[in-house]
């Protein structure tokens, strides 16, 4: 199952490295781990097939790291630009386009170890310690401006002929010390990810191609930009350093599984599927390719704009290549319950959960397939199956939202409120979430476990944010 929030307009690049430093300065310090705590309205995917291969990718380079006891995942976003970053010690975001951009997987996995680098060395914390102190260096260097600029008001002159330079040279002087503690991490977390890289067995080459495509491409912008005044290294110098130490890992020219390559591939197509327009989708997939991917991505935009029928066809060709493939009967379920056949989904998607080896998000998949065929007796299945889901992950609002429902088709009412709180409370709406577990409370016994966690939402009280 994918599934995306809407797309949104993507951000203006910052003009300034200030304002690039202070932006990242603002998330590390206020985002806190739970997913209710997520921007409103950031285009968020999920998959069950993207994110098992993506913790694929990333458990072994977390072990090396010392963090597979943290519960570290990957957050994936719908956007079509190469990026992928961390704001905390528990999530890695990635862009989607990374992933599309990605050709093997040992350049997406080259990526996660440089971010691991940035988890395992603390960067965030001590980023915010040196923000602190920039902090209050800059507001005492703002008051000796402002200090020399009244004295030479009151002396009849002003100082070095322009106010305005007292003011922002204290300033300018932290900034710079601040990107060049930034551009020091930058190469810490590139040899970080590089050891990581090693430890595990997997070549550090597609992480050094990877940096070195941005070179290339921004060859031209950087050679008017001063070095200091940018967040990162110059791209040029990370790379060489990166090559010089990339290049003595025994791994180097080791290649990626086929098996996980073909994963990989499939995982590229699935992306160009969903999110691509049909006719892009058609001229990087022809209807030549008789390839695995190929058919799969054009199978999903089948499905999504034209004709079921034909849709589902292409997914049955799928399936009889790869009978075992959960996500080609994930697929197939999807597409007859987006077409209105709930009841022809179900089979497909119970025959899905079976073989994959986390049925999650499949489960609220099936969970919503059962009560969209209005059938109390299936009112059960979908209980157990949404109440293991959201046990397993409980940042999945949708499932908390089937599952009000079909404690609603039960007639269970003091369970439907507390599931519709605890879907609001995970998308961050803490007013909604609060009304509904108060009325949830009315409904149980008073100290029974309904009670108890109502009792929590209509409680919380979100902490405060602070930045700069």
């Amino acid at each position: 199952m994918m599934t995306q929030a809407r797309p949104v307009k993507r951000m203006l690049r910052a003009s300034r490295a200030v304002a690039i430093l202070t932006a990242g300065a603002l998330v590390a310090t206020s985002l806190p781990t739970r997913a209710q705590d997520l921007p409103k309205g950031l285009p968020i995917i999920r998959d069950s097939e993207i994110e098992q291969l993506l913790r694929e990718y990333t458990q072994p380079i977390l072990r090396a790291a010392g963090l597979s006891q943290q519960n570290i995942h990957v957050v994936i976003i719908n956007d079509r630009s190469f990026n992928a970053f961390v704001v905390d010690a528990k999530r890695i975001f990635v862009n989607a386009g990374a992933l599309m951009q990605s050709q093997t997987p040992n350049q997406i996995i080259g990526v996660f170890a440089h971010e691991t680098g940035h988890i395992a060395g603390g960067h965030l914390s001590k980023l915010r310690g040196e923000l602190a102190n920039a902090q209050t260096a800059m507001i005492l260097g703002l008051l000796l401006g402002i200090g020399a600029v009244a004295a030479g008001a009151r002396s009849g002159g002003n100082v070095g002929g322009n106010p305005g330079v007292a003011l922002l040279a204290p300033q300018a002087l932290i900034m710079h010390q601040l990107l060049a503690y930034q551009r020091a991490q930058e190469e810490q977390a590139d040899r970080a990810g590089v050891k990581f890289l090693t430890a595990t067995g997997q070549s550090t080459k597609g992480m050094y191609d990877t940096f070195k495509r941005f070179v290339n491409e921004q060859l031209f912008a950087s050679q008017s930009v001063d070095p200091y005044v940018q967040s990162h290294p110059m791209p040029a110098e990370r790379v060489a350093a990166l090559e010089e130490i990339a290049h003595t890992s025994p791994y180097w020219n080791k290649l990626d599984s086929p098996e996980l390559q073909a994963r990989h591939d499939l995982m590229r197509a699935k992306l160009y599927g969903f999110i691509e327009r049909p006719d892009t989708v058609a001229r990087r997939y022809p209807m030549s390719d008789m390839s695995l991917p190929a058919r799969y991505a054009r199978a999903i935009a089948a499905y999504r704009h034209s004709d079921i029928r034909a849709a589902v066809a292409e997914i049955d060709a799928l399936i009889q290549s790869q009978p075992h493939n959960p996500y080609f009967h994930e697929l197939k379920g999807q597409a007859l319950l987006e077409a209105g056949r709930p009841n022809e989904a179900i089979g497909p998607l119970r025959h899905a959960i079976s073989l994959a080896p986390n049925p999650t998000l499949m489960q609220v998949l099936l969970g919503q397939a059962l009560i969209a065929t209005n059938q109390p007796a299936l009112a059960e299945e979908a209980i157990n199956g949404l109440r293991a889901a959201v046990a397993r992950d409980p940042d999945i609002p949708d499932g908390y939202d089937y599952l009000a429902m079909a404690y609603g088709r039960k007639g269970d009412l003091a369970q439907a409120d507390l599931a519709s709180a605890q879907a609001a409370f995970t998308r961050g709406d803490i007013k909604t979430a609060r009304q509904l577990a108060t009325r949830a409370k009315t409904r149980f016994p008073v100290g029974a476990p309904g009670w108890v966690k109502a009792d929590d939402i209509a409680s919380f009280k979100p902490k405060g944010r602070t930045g700069l």
